[in-house]
């Protein structure tokens, strides 16, 4: 067992109102340069809707994540080294600006400098990379609060399957928000489809990067991503995305996005999680299983054998201290009600979603029912217009079971409130049916709906002392050593223990990645022994 640390985030979804505040303060702080006007680190879609990119989460299209070969190992759903190679300067799996949008901007200076009219003045849309008149098209929002639209909700490829049973009931028509970031996975599509080795997930705690000076812009970072989160400069030439504002994480403070959240709906915290058991959990064979899988590799900070392994692997007391105190466990592997993003991606995503409950109490009562009874919403549930199906496509591989318990512990959770605030009796038959005591149904009603600043985001600082030995550490586990490291889940790729220049092959092998050389350091066995 290796112990390593991660800084995780868990949206609640009930709390999100669609103000998209968290979009524009992350674009204002990270993406306002030249050249990064389409990205959005982090946006907020409706769902059911297309999303931004435009079906991003088509994968037999795009070709992100991971899949299993023949032998049940991990391997790009993009291919191999030898498909890297024949496609380096046509990648058929890059998401095209009309997957994204052509952004614009209004030629403000024409309301300011226009002759007197009779007329009202108008600014017209402008290109913002051609300068030219334009008349948008779409955007990373255009279908916003447009899910009953039968043009915008039957393309979300979540409803494969279940279009002609959406497309009947228009008229029940309901929609939720999902804001989106990098997931910052525990086994990275991206960093193992990097050539050059720019990217890299940081030994301390977690967070993937782009090391500017290494990329060579060759993309396949970008289809290799099927969150589709990680953006090319067309001005840099260089691959840019979501850094989880790790400045601010660096000060114990929270992401921007979490900051300025109006619904504070964000939490931040620290997961323990075991490195060595990485590899076989993004392995299993049924996609149904790897919800459960990634649940098992979260090690449990309370336990003083973790917390002696984890001593000993270089884990600083006071971040041991904070995973015991974080709420990003306590709502994903305590209380269990925060579900991974497509989990059937196998990149063990690290950005979790409490599902929405709402729209399921308002259909409880339209049909007469009361929710004191969770059989009896659950009965509602199976009639409602978005089926079951959805929210399980969505989070959990398509397995409804895990989606039904959080649902049933969200709803026992209100009714057990409810119930506290008029002073009726605790009804332990209620609570029993979701294995809970009274006292874990309300530190869940604290985590969830009361939690102060310091309880929504409990991260510990870094530690100063220690940058020294993690710079060099470009690594996808955090082996320090790209040679002698054993091999993980980032084996089938040109770069997959990290260094930019050097990997260790399935039969064990290290090789020599030419793509990722940059002239100065020696070249092993590529021109012979102790060639330079």
């Amino acid at each position: 067992m290796r112990v390593m640390a991660q800084v995780a985030m868990v949206m609640n979804l009930d709390k999100c109102i669609g103000c998209h505040t968290c979009s524009v303060t992350c674009k204002q702080t990270w993406t306002n340069r030249p050249g990064s006007e389409y990205m959005w680190f982090n946006n907020v879609e409706t769902k059911p809707g297309v999303g931004y990119p435009r079906r991003y989460e088509d994968q037999e299209r795009f070709k992100g994540g991971w899949t299993l070969n023949r032998r049940g190992k991990l391997k790009l759903k993009a291919g191999g080294r030898l498909h890297k190679l024949l496609t380096i300067f046509y990648n058929p799996e890059l998401p095209s600006l009309d997957d994204f949008y052509e952004p614009w901007t209004y030629d403000y200076e024409q309301l300011t400098t226009a002759p007197l009219s009779d007329d009202l003045p108008s600014a017209h849309p402008k290109s913002q990379l051609t300068g030219r008149d334009m008349a948008p098209s779409a955007g990373p929002n255009w279908d916003d609060d447009l899910a009953g639209a039968p043009e915008h909700a039957t393309a979300d490829p979540n409803l494969t399957g279940l279009s002609e049973q959406v497309r009947m009931e228009f008229e029940q028509a309901f929609m939720f928000y999902l804001p989106r970031i990098c997931e910052h996975c525990l086994n990275p599509s991206c960093v193992a489809s990097c050539p050059s080795g720019a990217m890299y997930k940081r030994e301390e705690d977690g967070i993937v990067l782009v090391d500017q000076d290494r990329c060579r812009g060759w993309r396949f970072c970008v289809s290799g991503c099927p969150y589709k989160k990680v953006y090319f400069n067309h001005r840099t030439g260089k691959a840019e995305k979501c850094t989880f504002c790790y400045p601010r994480i660096e000060a114990g403070q929270p992401t921007i996005c979490s900051e300025t959240c109006v619904g504070r709906l964000r939490h931040l915290g620290v997961m323990l999680y075991d490195a060595d058991a990485v590899l076989a959990a993004a392995s299993v064979p049924d996609d149904t299983d790897l919800y459960e899988a990634q649940l098992s590799v979260f090690l449990d900070p309370h336990d003083p054998d973790v917390q002696a392994q984890a001593e000993r692997d270089g884990i600083a007391h006071d971040w041991i201290q904070a995973a015991q105190r974080s709420p990003a466990y306590a709502l994903i592997k305590q209380h269990r009600v925060a579900l991974p993003l497509h989990p059937e991606y196998r990149t063990m995503p690290m950005v979790w979603y409490v599902p929405p409950l709402s729209p399921v109490t308002d259909a409880v009562h339209a049909t007469g029912y009361h929710d004191d009874d969770p059989d009896q919403v659950f009965a509602a549930i199976e009639s409602l217009r978005i089926p079951m199906e959805y929210l399980a496509n969505l989070f959990t591989a398509g397995d409804t079971r895990p989606v039904e318990r959080v649902l049933r512990t969200l709803t026992v959770l209100r009714t057990h409130m409810r119930a506290q605030q008029l002073g009726d009796p605790i009804d332990d038959e209620l609570l029993s049916s979701v294995d809970m005591a009274a006292d874990d149904v309300e530190d869940l009603y604290r985590t969830l709906a009361i939690a102060k600043y310091d309880e929504r985001y409990v991260i510990p600082k870094v530690h100063a002392e220690d940058t020294g030995s993690l710079q060099a550490q470009h690594c996808s586990v955090g082996y320090p050593d790209p040679v002698t490291a054993p091999s993980t889940h980032a084996a089938d790729t040109l770069a997959a223990t990290g260094g930019g220049s050097q990997f260790r092959d399935d039969d064990g092998r290290v090789r020599f990645n030419l793509l990722g050389w940059n002239a100065t350091t020696r070249a092993p066995n590529l021109f012979g022994e102790g060639g330079r």
